[in-house]
């Protein structure tokens, strides 16, 4: 099974827990676009999406406020959030880079830029854009970003080579790409929660520098244990 079909199912089950634990009822649909919205006039219940969606990456949640430290991100900088999910990073971003920045949040699932969307209005943010992506390709214009920020995402990529052209592509010259995700050491078996994860750090650096990315610098994050992270530049 492709990982981006494990996604789509982990985001299927997600969407189901969270409909039976609001005590919503989804009218039986033959079929329905990917950008539909079966509850347009309720808001989502942020408190169960956090915690549901933090299961099973609690590391990266808890460290969330030393990961976001640790991007080099000025007022006035332009971000994008790969993988946003429930928007916890592109918040985080928000605040960092001021009125005057950026945060694109990106996305393969609608419901999860709807929630953005609302996060960002109940907390005033009006520096969060949320994008819809493609599992081939970010959807942002040529330069348009000073960073990138790629969390427990990576290894979800299909086509890795495709996707983070469009990657270094969005990047400005110079522009710098954080990725954090889960470690797996040589000859080491994940834990079946983490089977879909392909490979480790160094493989991982080797991969994305592969792509014409400067050789990965490692970053020392405190809180993380499990998981690494790596930053590039584009050239």
């Amino acid at each position: 099974m492709r990982t981006n079909d494990m996604r789509r199912i982990a985001v299927a089950a997600l969407l189901a827990a969270l409909a039976v634990a609001c005590s919503r009822r989804e009218p039986a649909q033959e079929s329905v676009a990917p950008a539909a919205d079966p509850y347009p006039d309720e808001k989502a219940n942020l408190d169960l999406w956090l915690e549901r969606m933090e299961v099973g990456s609690r590391e990266i949640y808890s460290a969330r406020d030393a990961i976001a430290a640790a991007i080099d991100l000025k007022d006035g900088a332009r971000i994008a959030d790969i993988g946003a999910g429930t928007g916890i990073y592109s918040m985080l971003f928000s605040e960092r880079v001021g009125d005057s920045g950026a945060v694109y949040a990106v996305d393969i699932e609608p419901r999860f830029l709807k929630l953005i969307n609302q996060r960002a209005e109940d907390n005033g943010r009006n520096n969060i854009v949320s994008v819809l992506g493609r599992p081939d390709s970010i959807t942002l214009p040529p330069g348009s970003v000073d960073a990138v920020f790629i969390c427990d995402t990576y290894h979800y990529f299909e086509n890795p080579a495709l996707i983070m052209s469009t990657v270094y592509a969005a990047l400005r010259p110079g522009g710098a790409l954080y990725v954090v995700d889960y470690d797996i050491g040589p000859g080491e078996t994940p834990p079946a929660d983490h089977r879909h994860v392909r490979f480790g750090k160094a493989d991982v650096a080797a991969e994305i520098s592969s792509f014409g990315f400067s050789p990965a610098a490692e970053v020392k994050v405190d809180g993380l244990v499990e998981n690494y992270m790596l930053r590039f530049t584009r050239p």
